[in-house]
Formats: C-alpha cells, structure tokens, sequence
C-alpha cells in the first residue's frame, strides 16, 4: 500500500475486492455497457485462464471515497463492478444448475453480513445501486429471482438483466457440463483477476482523483467528465438535485436519438464568445482549461439545469418543433431537407429565446439559407465557425426590430454572395445532381408555393409532407420512352440529359402516376389535369375557375405546354427557376 496526503491505493484481487461492500450513489450514471463490453471482458478473462502459464489479468482502476457505514462510494469503475458481480452471480447459478453444492465463499462475494457504526448486523449484496432507473434488479439476481417477472423496465435494468444472462451464456459455451473446470475458472476470476482500489477521504477528493486520472490518457466520454466537474464543485447537499437534473438531459437526448457531444459542442459555439474550433473530444478540455467560463464553477446546479433546458429545446428543435413544442413548419422542412447535417441548431439554440413569431421568422429564413447552402454545394465546414460568429449577435435580438437588423445584417449578405451560383445551380438541376429525398423536397417546396398562393396557407398546403407522401416524381418525358412518348425528342442527341433534367419532373400522386405510366404526353394529360398539384395539373391544360380569381394569379406566367417537346421542357425549367428565387427568397443578381 502506498499513502500520500487522504489517498490510499490496494492492488487487490477480485476476490480481496469482494470483501467490501460497495454502492453506486444516485448521481452517478445508469449502467451502459452492452453485450459487447461484457463479452470482451469475459472473453479477455478467459484467454489468460487457458494461456499455458496462467498469469494475473489486470483489469483497470476504482475510485472510491468510504463511507461512515463502511461502505465504499464508486466514483469511478461502477460498470466493471456491477459486471464483475453479475459474472459470481452466474457462476454460482450455472454450477448450482449443474448439480453442485453452492460454494460458501461464493455466496460470501455476493451477499454476506456486515456491522454498522451502532453494531448492528446487517445483511447487504456487495454492490449496491442507488440511482432510481436500477431499481432492485441486482438483489433480484443475487435472490436468483425469476427474471421473467420483472414487471419494471428501464434502460439500466434492461441493460443489467442482459449483461447477467450474457455471462450465463458465455459460462454455458465455454464450459458446458463440466463444473469442475467451471469451479476452476472462479477460482482464477477471485484470485488472480486483479485491480487497483483508489480510496479518498472526501468524496470531493475522490472526485479530483477521477478527474486526474482521466485526464492522462485514459479514454473516458467527455460528458462524464464534465459532469464530474460538476460534482467537484458542489456541495454534497446539492448532489441528489445535481444528479437528477445532469439524468434528465442525457434522457432527453437520449429520446431526440441526438449524441450527447454533438449537444454540447453545439451549446457551446452557440452560448460563449469566441470559442473558435472545437472537436467533440476537445469538450471537456475547453471546460476545464484556464479559458473556460466560470459559471459552471459558481452555480454548477444551475449550469445543469441552463443545459437541460437547451437540452429539452434542442430535442424540439430536431422534432421540427419550437421550443414549446408546438409544431414549425420550417424546421420540419430543414428535417426533409439536412439529412445528417444539423449545423443550423447553432443559430437555432442562439435564438432559443426569442419570442414565438420572431423565432419562427428566424426558423424561414435558415431553411432558405440552408437550402441555398446545400444547392450550391457551399463547404459545411466553414459554417460551424461563422453559425458560431453570427450566435453572439443574435443571443442580443430582443424585438421584431433587432431580428430584422440581424437577417439583413448576415443571412441576406449571405444569400447575396451565393445568388450567381444560386442561379447556376438551376440552370443544370437534374435528377443526379441531388439525393433523391432532397430532389422531392425542391419540387414539393415550388408545387407548395402555388398551391399556397390559390388557397392560402392553413393546412394541408402549408404542410410540406402532403406534397410528398404517396407522392412520386414524374418523369413527363418518360424514362423509358417509346419512340410515341419520345415524340420531338427522338431525334434529341441530348434526349437522357432531357430525360432527367429539373424541367422534365413533376410530383404526382401515386394513383394517378399509376395510370401515366410510359403513355405519350397527350395521353398523360388527362392524369395531370386531376392533380390536386396545381404545378402539375397546368401540364394538362388551362386551369379554368373563373375570372380573376386566387388560382388565377397562382398559376398565371406559369407556361401551359400544349405539346411536350425541348421548347417546353426549357420553358417549364425556366419557370422553376424563376418559382425558385421567390420560394427561397433568393436575392435577385
């Protein structure tokens, strides 16, 4: 044993481990380790078993800070313990399954009794779990309670009971009936498995250990290391609240399916002041480096608590929501339109409190920029630092007026430098040039555009999923043509390009595409003119309803093609491009 200042560290044996009695107090995180740690471990552990020399296997460090009841609190190592017990769990039940008398030291390494500070005997399971989601799963396996009964489902519980029956089924591969050879191998696992305990005076010592050693070298995710920065700074009264609150957000982005780190490096560029570039791994050094901010260090409860709400809007905000929850069709549209991007959730958490309308407002107006960014294939990875920039000014728009001066300040420069290509991009729109998701989101976007200036903006037109559910791209010049359906472009040596050119597609319901087929032009009219697309149905002829009238001024500029030839194929891209500058609200040159 060696000692410096409050600091003990044993080099123990598992078996030596399992002396003591441990618990994971309620601010640490759920058990996650899955199938694959668990098996790693085992598989590992197993190796050295049968190596011809058998040798120690060492299996890292616990940090421990000891109670007044004897016990000792994991700061560090919860899910190699929690593990570790599972295995002498299913030891002790795979070789009670195959007939043997129950080994006394074995059961003594999972449950056993132990004397209170007031010399009562009280009988414990080694490892306990305090925090809320474990429930009483680990006394039920130590019961060798049916896990079929358990009526109570959480991730940590789903994640324990799968870890238990993983090493029962890796005992019952690897040793099948032989429980003498089974026997050997818990001889090996409490004998020469090995770790290093680390035992503080405080728990805020403890926690500066953890914190130390995982800071040389060691991986750990840098949201458990921030957290136990957190920790380092609170006051023990302050845990309970601390924990639940650091619990929450991780659960909430947990449900948005969003990484944790991703939240975090987000929440930074889009909170602190020039920040400059910053990886997910570099996080927790940013924090905790000399030019980190303070306020986790002042208030560390009500830092965490700052982050659960960006948390809860951010998870909105992926949902296409606002922060209240209530629906926003604009960023439901950035969802059909970003795939894996998600960069403009810098700017939306910068403005997460503006009030409703302005949010909204900012929610259009980075869908038009975002789509203009993506048409022109702008380099994503000069956005993140000036999203970054444009979040310290946007953090101080309080009122209709600042938000304008933002827009006209940096998104509409922005759509101005990008207009030439903007334009450019269009003129050479075809099918190959977009992923098929985002190709359907432009001619969605422009069929919506008309349909909202005939009949307004109240649903279902101002919903962008109904220009897109059961809804296919029709190729007006068929992909396949016959040499009918090719008619004036039979003798085009350009007749593919046309094929797949922007012009050439429109969106029509999937029962009347049904019945376009391969058909001449001539012979699809009749399906166009029954589309509820008014961008489609003008390919079947004139809308007609009257004099004047809103589907009237909809539609009119809109070129009515009598016959389906390169002229009109040019005209109809034409007017796409034009419909795309006012749907976008593009900048004109």
């Amino acid at each position: 044993m060696t000692t410096m200042q409050s600091i003990d560290s044993d080099d123990l044996s598992l078996g030596e481990v399992f002396n003591g009695f441990f618990v994971v107090p309620n601010y640490q995180r759920e058990f996650v380790w899955e199938e694959s740690q668990v098996l790693k471990l085992l598989s590992d552990i197993y190796e050295e078993f049968t190596a011809e020399a058998e040798s120690d296997y060492f299996i890292g460090s616990i940090v421990v800070s000891q109670t007044e009841d004897t016990r000792y609190e994991l700061i560090d190592g919860q899910q190699r313990m929690t593990t570790s017990f599972l295995i002498l769990c299913a030891i002790r039940d795979r070789l009670e399954r195959l007939g043997n008398e129950p080994l006394a030291e074995l059961n003594s390494r999972i449950r056993a009794a132990s004397v209170n500070t007031e010399g009562t005997e009280l009988h414990r399971i080694r490892v306990e779990l305090q925090y809320p989601d474990s429930g009483e799963i680990l006394t039920l396996i130590s019961n060798r309670e049916d896990l079929s009964e358990v009526r109570e489902t959480t991730r940590s519980i789903k994640n324990i009971v799968d870890a238990y029956e993983t090493a029962e089924s890796f005992l019952g591969e690897y040793f099948h009936e032989d429980a003498r050879r089974l026997r050997q191998f818990y001889a090996y696992f409490t004998q020469k498995v090995k770790l290093i305990r680390i035992r503080a005076t405080t728990v805020r010592r403890a926690f500066k250990v953890f914190e130390t050693i995982n800071d040389r070298g060691v991986t750990l995710d840098s949201m458990d290391l921030l957290k136990n920065l957190l920790f380092m700074e609170a006051e023990p009264k302050a845990f309970d609240r601390l924990s639940n609150t650091w619990k929450e957000m991780a659960d909430t982005l947990f449900n948005a399916k969003e990484k944790p780190l991703r939240f975090l490096r987000y929440y930074i560029l889009s909170t602190y002041d020039e920040v400059g570039r910053i990886r997910e791994d570099q996080v927790y050094e940013w924090f905790s480096g000399k030019n980190g901010p303070s306020d986790y260090r002042r208030d560390p409860v009500g830092f965490a608590q700052g982050l659960l709400e960006a948390a809860q809007d951010y998870s909105n905000f992926i949902a296409g929501n606002t922060a209240s929850g209530s629906s926003n069709r604009y960023l439901k549209n950035i969802r059909l339109l970003s795939g894996a991007t998600r960069l403009h959730l810098i700017l939306l958490l910068a403005g997460r409190k503006l009030p409703s309308d302005q949010f909204i407002e900012l929610s259009r107006h980075l869908e038009n920029l975002f789509f203009a960014y993506i048409i022109t294939r702008e380099d994503f990875r000069a956005l993140e630092p000036r999203f970054a920039a444009w979040s310290k000014s946007l953090r101080e728009v309080k009122n209709k007026a600042g938000l304008e001066s933002f827009i006209e300040e940096y998104i509409q420069p922005a759509k101005a430098d990008l207009s030439v290509r903007f334009e450019q991009a269009l003129d050479v729109l075809e099918e190959s040039s977009l992923q098929k998701y985002r190709l359907k989101y432009v001619l969605a976007k422009l069929a919506q555009s008309v349909n909202e200036t005939a009949w307004g903006s109240d649903a279902p037109h101002s919903d962008l999923s109904t220009y897109i559910n059961r809804v296919q791209i029709e190729h007006v010049l068929p992909q396949d043509p016959s040499e009918a359906s090719a008619g004036a472009f039979a003798k085009n040596e350009e007749l593919d390009k046309s094929i797949h050119r922007l012009g050439n597609l429109t969106l029509l319901e999937g029962s009347l595409n049904a019945s376009a087929g391969n058909k001449p032009f001539d012979e699809k009219q009749q399906a166009y003119s029954q589309s509820s697309f008014l961008l489609t149905r003008i390919l079947g002829g004139p809308v007609v309803v009257g004099k004047d009238t809103k589907i009237d001024r909809a539609v009119k500029g809109l070129p009515i093609p009598m016959s389906w030839n390169p002229t009109a194929l040019d005209d109809r891209h034409a007017a796409y491009k034009s419909l795309a500058f006012k749907v976008w609200d593009m900048p004109p040159q």
